[in-house]
């Protein structure tokens, strides 16, 4: 009996599995495999989307790139970029869902990078300030999906579960014009 009321055990909010549930069974249909490049939501989007039960048939990896440092030794993400826009920017976010990308076997991707507070806003970047990047394999780089989200500062959790939901909505087909 143990191992069943274990198996009804979810730490993440309800909204968030659900979601992640709906990207698993959509791209199980379409037979497409997708990777995660997370900064700000440090793995969230990851465990939610592995919460799902067969979801290995879907999600290729998840890479969490929360230091500059990491962004380019895993992603590949280019020290100029960094330098020049930020970490929070939508070059780096673009160069985030591309190195995923080319780092997996998977057929979309999505990145997440952003400003979750309570400290490190500026005036430009305020806590609140996340971009988001989706892309495909075998689509042209400048056909790369790329968006910048104020979310309210309503505290760190609830702009990281903000940004998780939004990058769950980007693996949707119908983000896709699918």
């Amino acid at each position: 009996m143990a191992g069943v009321a274990e198996a009804k055990i979810c730490l993440l909010p309800e909204e968030l599995v659900m979601l992640a549930r709906e990207v698993i069974e959509a791209n199980r249909k379409l037979g497409r495999r997708i990777v995660v490049a997370e900064s700000c939501t440090g793995g969230l989007v990851s465990a939610a989307l592995t919460e799902i039960p067969g979801s290995s048939a879907v999600f290729e990896a998840g890479f969490v790139t929360y230091s500059n440092a990491q962004k380019i030794s895993l992603l590949g993400v280019s020290e100029d970029v960094l330098d020049t826009f930020g970490a929070v920017s939508i070059a780096t976010a673009w160069a985030m869902a591309q190195g995923a990308l080319n780092r997996s076997g998977a057929d979309i991707a999505v990145s997440i990078t952003g400003v979750a507070g309570p400290d490190g806003g500026t005036e430009l970047k305020p806590v609140g300030t996340v971009v988001f990047a989706r892309a495909e394999r075998g689509d042209e780089s400048e056909n790369v999906v790329a968006d910048l989200r104020r979310f309210e500062d309503e505290g760190r959790a609830k702009i990281r579960l903000h940004a998780a939901l939004c990058a769950l909505e980007l693996l949707l087909p119908e983000a896709l014009g699918e």
